[in-house]
């Protein structure tokens, strides 16, 4: 089970990483597709940021989103996250450009589509609203996921991300 400590502990060590890589630069640490260097991003990737602007622009889709995920779904949570990573990050692997994909946001967008998808799903009242709200907030990911000519945006992580955000919400329907 997430709980909100395991988030914001969460979120610390991203800050942490970032700062460390100030002075130690990680970035290279991101997924280099079909590289055997670029297999250990699949897990660090997350956690790396390219600049000030980019941790924060990721920080507060990824607390909310975390928050509303272990909240409503806390039985869920763990799974959603695992699986957005790993796979996701493995689907960049795999079929990314060839190009160092670093960041939050493949999470992200696994948890905005597993929210927005479970919801129409479950087809229960609470997951719906759930489905609304992400849409009204975060709606204009969608865009993310289409080829970008801003070629230090990783549109693959992106469209990965939300691919399999999808999966596990049909993986883990509830009956």
């Amino acid at each position: 089970m997430i709980t909100n400590k395991l988030i914001i502990q969460f979120i610390i060590s991203i800050y942490v990483v970032f700062t460390i890589s100030i002075f130690f630069p990680s970035v290279n640490l991101g997924i280099t597709p079909r590289t055997t260097k670029g297999l250990v991003g699949i897990v660090t990737s997350p956690f790396l940021h390219g600049s000030l602007r980019h941790i924060i622009s990721n920080t507060v889709p990824l607390v909310v989103l975390l928050f509303i995920l272990s909240y409503f779904y806390p039985q869920k949570a763990l799974s959603v996250i695992l699986f957005t990573v790993i796979a996701g990050g493995m689907l960049v692997w795999l079929f990314g450009r060839n190009a160092n994909h670093i960041g939050a946001s493949g999470l992200i967008y696994g948890l905005a589509a597993f929210l927005i998808a479970n919801g129409f799903i479950e087809q229960k009242f609470v997951p719906l609203l759930i489905s609304i709200g992400v849409i009204i907030l975060y709606g204009g990911l969608i865009w993310g996921i289409l080829p970008s000519l801003r070629s230090y945006i990783s549109w693959e992580s992106h469209l990965f991300g939300a691919i399999v955000g999808i999966v596990t919400s049909f993986l883990l329907k509830t009956k």
